[in-house]
C-alpha cells in the first residue's frame, strides 16, 4: 500500500472584519493617490525652475493651487453632502488627473510657461476642494465605531506611508528623468485612484440635504453644526494658526537655518524624513493605544508639534533635530487619529462633508498668510526670534483650548448605537465582507 502523504493547510490571508470592501479600496486610493502628490509637489517646484522661473515664480505657482482650494472648500462640503459622495470623489480625480496630464506633457516638451503652470495648479487646487470634504465623510461613515480607532490609524498609515516613499522617489526620478515625467506619474495614480473609488458600493447616500434648500441653506446646516460646538470650533480655530506659524517654520526657517548653521539642504531633509517616520510610528501606536478622553489625549499631543521650532531656536544639533522632529511626527500623528475618532461619533453622519469643509477651510486658510508674513516677521524679530514665536504662539493656542470642559471630558464611544450624539449609526454602511471574515488622502487637514 502507497502510504499517504497529508497536506499541510494552505494560508488564505483574511482582512480583519472591521476591514470591509469599502474600506480597503479607500485605502488603497488614498495609497495611490498619495504616492503620486507628494512626489508631485517636488517635481512642480523643479519644473517652474527649469522654465526658467525663480522663488518667487515657485511662490506664485504654488498659490495658485492654494488660493481655489479654499475658496471652494465650503461650497465642495456642501455638494459633498447632497451628491454620493464617491462620485464627487470619483469627478475631482478626474478632474487632477487630466490638469496634472496637461502640465506632464507640456514640461516634458519643454513649452511649459509659467502662467500656464498656474493655471493647471489653480485646477488641481479645484479639484482637491470638491474632493477633499467628500473623501472624509466617506471614509468617516465607513467603518463602525467600536473599531474606528484601528481602522483611522491603519489608513493614515498607508497616507504617510506614501507621502514618505513618493517624496524620496520623486527626488531620485527627477534626476533621471526630469519633473515632467513625475508629474505625469501623479496623473496616472490619479487616475488609478478614479477607478477603484468609482468601484465603491454605497447602499444609500447621505444627499439628504434639504430638498428644496439649495446650497446656501445646506452651507447654513453646516455652519450651524460647526458652530453648535465649542470642541469643535476651538480645535479648528487653534489649528488655523497653528498650522500657519508651523508651516513657516517649516518651509520658511527651516531652510534658512539649515543653509546658515547645519550646512545646507542635507540635513533639513533628513529632519523633514524624521518627522515622516514619526508620522508611522504614531500610527503602529494608535494600532494599540485607545485613550478613553480622546480630544485630551490628542490635544495634550499637540504640544510636542512646537519642538522643532525651539530646536531650530536653539540651533540643535543635526542628530537632536531630528529626534525633536521624530517625537513631533509623532504626537501629531495621535492628534491626527482622535480627532477623526471625534468627528466620527459626534457628527451626524449627513453633515459629515460640511463639517469637514469647515475644518479644512480653518486648516488652510491661513497657511498662506503665514508663509507671506514669515519673512517680515524674521526681519522685524530676528530669526531666532520668529521661530520662538511660532513655538510660543503654538503652546499658547494649545493650552487655551484646553480650558475648554468639552475638549478635556469628551469620551471614546465604541458601538455603533453610540455615534453621533447618541444617533443611529451612520446610513453608509459598510458593505459586507466578500467570503466569511474577508474583506483609505490627507486627508488631510491636521485639524
Amino acid at each position: 500500500m502507497t502510504p499517504t502523504t497529508s497536506r499541510p493547510p494552505r494560508l488564505r490571508f483574511r482582512f480583519p472584519d472591521w476591514a470591509g470592501r469599502n474600506f480597503r479600496l479607500l485605502a488603497a486610493a488614498a495609497f495611490v493617490t498619495n504616492l503620486g502628490t507628494s512626489g508631485a509637489v517636488v517635481a512642480s517646484a523643479f519644473a517652474v525652475l527649469r522654465a526658467g522661473g525663480d522663488a518667487t515664480d515657485v511662490g506664485l505657482v504654488a498659490a495658485a493651487r492654494t488660493v481655489p482650494l479654499v475658496v471652494f472648500l465650503l461650497v465642495g462640503g456642501a455638494v459633498a453632502d447632497r451628491l454620493p459622495r464617491h462620485r464627487v470623489m470619483v469627478a475631482a480625480n478626474c478632474l487632477n488627473a487630466v490638469s496634472q496630464g496637461v502640465f506632464a506633457l507640456l514640461v516634458i516638451s519643454g513649452e511649459a510657461r509659467i502662467w500656464q503652470m498656474a493655471v493647471l495648479a489653480a485646477l488641481g487646487g479645484t479639484g482637491t476642494a470638491f474632493f477633499a470634504p467628500a473623501n472624509e465623510g466617506m471614509l468617516l461613515s465607513t467603518v463602525d465605531g467600536a473599531h474606528a480607532g484601528r481602522a483611522f490609524a491603519v489608513f493614515r498609515l498607508g497616507v504617510n506611508g506614501a507621502n514618505v516613499g513618493g517624496a524620496a522617489l520623486a527626488g531620485a526620478l527627477i534626476a533621471l528623468v526630469g519633473p515632467g515625467w513625475v508629474l505625469a506619474v501623479d496623473a496616472a495614480c490619479f487616475a488609478l485612484a478614479a477607478s477603484l473609488r468609482a468601484l465603491l458600493r454605497v447602499t444609500r447616500t447621505a444627499a439628504a440635504a434639504t430638498p428644496g434648500g439649495g446650497l446656501l441653506r445646506d452651507l447654513h446646516d453646516g455652519w450651524r453644526e460647526f458652530a453648535s460646538r465649542r470642541w469643535l470650533w476651538g480645535i479648528v480655530v487653534q489649528f488655523s494658526v497653528v498650522n500657519a506659524v508651523m508651516v513657516a517654520a517649516e518651509a520658511v526657517y527651516g531652510p534658512l537655518v539649515s543653509q546658515a548653521e547645519l550646512g545646507g539642504a542635507g540635513p533639513w531633509g533628513a529632519a523633514l524624513a524624521a518627522f515622516g517616520v514619526g508620522n508611522i510610528l504614531g500610527g503602529f501606536l494608535m494600532l494599540r493605544w485607545r485613550p478613553r478622553r480622546i480630544l485630551l489625549a490628542g490635544t495634550l499631543c499637540v504640544f510636542p508639534f512646537a519642538l522643532p521650532a525651539v530646536a531650530l531656536a536653539l540651533v540643535l544639533p543635526v542628530p537632536l533635530l531630528a529626534a525633536t522632529m521624530l517625537v513631533a511626527g509623532l504626537s501629531i500623528e495621535v492628534f491626527g487619529v482622535t480627532w477623526m475618532l471625534a468627528l466620527r461619533q459626534e457628527i451626524p453622519e449627513d453633515k459629515l462633508s460640511r463639517v469637514a469643509a469647515y475644518d479644512w477651510f480653518g486648516s488652510v486658510s491661513m497657511i498662506p498668510l503665514g508663509t507671506a508674513l514669515a519673512g517680515p516677521a524674521a526681519g522685524a524679530f530676528g530669526l531666532t526670534g520668529a521661530l520662538w514665536g511660532c513655538a510660543g504662539l503654538a503652546v499658547l493656542l494649545t493650552g487655551a483650548v484646553l480650558l475648554a470642559p468639552e475638549v478635556r471630558d469628551l469620551r471614546r464611544k465604541d458601538t455603533t448605537a453610540e455615534v453621533a450624539g447618541g444617533g443611529p449609526a451612520p446610513v453608509v454602511q459598510p458593505i459586507p465582507n466578500d467570503p466569511p471574515g474577508g474583506s483609505g488622502e490627507g486627508t488631510a487637514s491636521l485639524s
